[in-house]
């Protein structure tokens, strides 16, 4: 016969609730250090009152209880109707410290508030850094910023916000805890252009190599117009005909690179601390890389390990969101785990001047991309 009672696991799941309510009150308050001396100085004259029964002490213990009422009800008219928003930057990278923007409206009519300390909630921890505002009149909105700095790149969930003031005598420390969430992405770090390899600088222009440069192949002639380079002028041809003839070029190619990023790592790998540094080195340098190029008009591709872990062919420096995305969000996998590519297997005709991202002493990958010019991320 079964009992009518509630059964064990939903007695759990209650206590849980219960306990998970308790520990998001609406208020929470907290004596400051000063606030433990006034209380002792006030509970030794409650003592002193009712010892001798002398009418000052008991005048002087009403005074000091109702300061301690007044900071109660003033710190609370402080905090009600107050509520933050998060502002986050467009762009954060990994180990460079950005500015989050806190605005902080006070939608009381008439009341202003004081002495208000918000504290943001990342992770499910409180951060170290505060932001402090001093008068926040009636129906006005303030803005101001924190600086901080996220080590490692990947998602990051913002929960909420502690909202505290010690106004008015500082007795006391009244919080008030306020759900928003909000997440944000950081984009691997990325490397300064003294640390790339002279190869892959003197590869993408970056170095002079002693040789006339051509500007594409000829294609006519053409009369001179104003505004055109007089060191394309055909002298033969004006010569001939009386009048400023000019060479035309065709109109370059947009040259194109692929970017191969090896990310993977063995179970024994995933592990050690000095491979999982050095595969995240890894990552930065492809972000670098992908910024580097889009910046200068190439045409760039890349493909990682795993199912959808590439990004097509894109041009231009508009790009470079979706690269530093994917490259964000990438996972670790296993050595057996393909490169990603729409196009089917590995085809240097269509993976034009591949560039393959390998750890340190880690060149096995080479042997599936022949032909890969080999950068390690040291």
């Amino acid at each position: 016969m079964s009992s009518a009672g509630p059964s064990q696991e939903g007695i759990a799941r209650l206590f849980r609730r219960r306990r998970g309510a308790l520990s998001r009150l609406p208020r929470s308050l907290r004596f400051t250090r000063d606030g433990w001396w006034f209380c002792a100085v006030a509970l030794g004259i409650g003592f002193a009152a009712m010892n001798t029964g002398n009418n000052l002490l008991y005048l002087l213990l009403g005074m000091l209880l109702s300061l301690i009422i007044a900071s109660g009800v003033l710190s609370e008219m402080s905090l009600r109707g107050v509520t933050a928003k998060r502002m986050p930057p467009v762009r954060l990278y990994a180990g460079s410290p950005f500015l989050m923007g806190i605005s902080l409206n006070n939608s009381k009519r008439r009341l202003p508030s004081f002495s208000i300390e918000v504290e943001d909630f990342c992770e499910g921890r409180i951060l170290d850094k505060k932001c402090y505002f001093l008068k926040l009149p009636a129906g006005r909105t303030q803005q101001t910023s924190y600086r901080h700095g996220l080590s490692r790149r990947g998602r990051y969930a913002f929960t909420g916000f502690r909202i505290s003031t010690k106004f008015p005598f500082a007795l006391f420390r009244k919080s008030r805890y306020v759900d928003h969430y909000c997440e944000v992405l950081v984009y691997p770090e990325i490397l300064p252009l003294s640390q790339l390899p002279t190869s892959l600088r003197a590869a993408a222009g970056e170095l002079s190599q002693g040789k006339r440069g051509r500007r594409g192949r000829f294609h006519g002639l053409r009369e001179y117009r104003a505004g055109d380079d007089r060191r394309d002028i055909h002298w033969r041809s004006t010569a001939r005909r009386g009048r400023l003839i000019v060479r035309e070029y065709e109109e370059e190619a947009v040259r194109q690179i692929t970017l191969f990023v090896d990310n993977a790592l063995t179970p024994e790998e995933c592990k050690d601390e000095k491979a999982v540094r050095q595969l995240e080195r890894v990552i930065s340098w492809a972000a670098s890389l992908s910024v580097y190029y889009l910046e200068r008009g190439y045409g760039l591709r890349l493909l990682a390990r795993g199912p959808g872990a590439r990004v097509p062919l894109s041009i231009g420096s508009h790009q470079s969101a979706n690269f530093l995305g994917m490259l964000s969000l990438l996972p670790t996998v296993s050595p057996d785990v393909p490169f990603a590519s729409g196009e089917g297997s590995y085809n240097p005709r269509l993976h034009a001047e591949p560039v393959l991202i390998v750890r340190p002493g880690q060149k096995d990958s080479a042997a599936l991309l022949p032909g890969a010019q080999i950068l390690e991320a040291l």
